[in-house]
């Protein structure tokens, strides 16, 4: 196997039932990685891999109920996957959520502890407890979702800006870990933590349903699919500790 490439990668994404999710186990599946979802709900989760199964004959992919709040269980499914597949070559994080406010002074805190646990607990969780399989595997990848909002926060987005700027933060901090870490002979980084700027994502159901709008700036989810895909096929050095903007800055 290759160090670069999707064939034969071991791949874990976490939020796999939602657009994302789908988009992102059909593109992997298809590269040839074996793929394993994970989600909190069962019937989406088994929804979502039965339909990447139908559309990608020969398939590896098999998913797995995790409650990402959970940072045993976690950890436990990370070494659980290692054990199975011999290696992990990458974590997709694509657990997410939207709160906001018409104004500033209407911000809710309720709405910053539900994307606190929803956008940056769950981050931490699997960062945590997947970073040292990463660090063995030859290509180790972990990609994230980051927002043009945390990079430019809006009165009412309070919440939802300094969630995604926490996560940012926080995988910035495991690509400091991978440089560190590394076992490159040469010093450089043999895994790699990105950010996926997006300001907003459009899935194939949302263009149906309103398909005169114009989605200005928006991410198609098969194009984030197509770019998480891509993270294999360029060095580690390359990538990581990376903003790339899928959207204009």
């Amino acid at each position: 196997m290759s160090p670069l490439g999707l064939d034969g990668k071991v791949i874990a994404v976490a939020g796999a039932s939602g657009p994302a999710g789908r988009a992102t186990l059909r593109r992997l599946a298809a590269g040839g990685a074996t793929v394993i979802g994970a989600d909190i709900d069962q019937q989406r989760l088994d929804q979502a891999i039965a339909s990447v199964a139908t559309d990608v004959p020969g398939a590896r992919i098999s998913g797995q109920v995790i409650d990402l709040l959970d940072p045993q269980e976690v950890h436990d499914w990370a070494d659980h996957l290692e054990n199975e597949h011999g290696r992990v070559d990458g974590l997709v994080h694509l657990v997410g959520g939207w709160r906001g406010s018409k104004t500033f002074h209407d911000s809710r805190i309720d709405d910053w502890d539900f994307l606190h646990d929803t956008v940056v607990r769950t981050l931490q969780h699997t960062t945590l407890a997947f970073q040292p399989a990463l660090l063995r595997s030859e290509a180790g990848r972990f990609a994230m979702i980051g927002a043009a909002a945390a990079h430019k926060p809006t009165a009412g987005g309070a919440a939802y800006a300094a969630a995604k700027a926490a996560t940012e933060a926080w995988t910035l901090s495991m690509a400091d870990s991978f440089r560190k870490e590394t076992t490159d002979p040469e010093g450089a980084p043999t895994a790699a933590a990105v950010i996926l700027v997006i300001k907003a994502l459009l899935s194939p159901e949302m263009r149906a349903e309103k398909p005169e709008a114009k989605f200005t700036g928006y991410t198609e989810t098969a194009d984030l699919a197509d770019q998480l895909a891509d993270l294999w096929s360029r060095p580690a050095a390359e990538l990581n500790g990376q903003h790339l903007w899928l959207t204009a800055r």
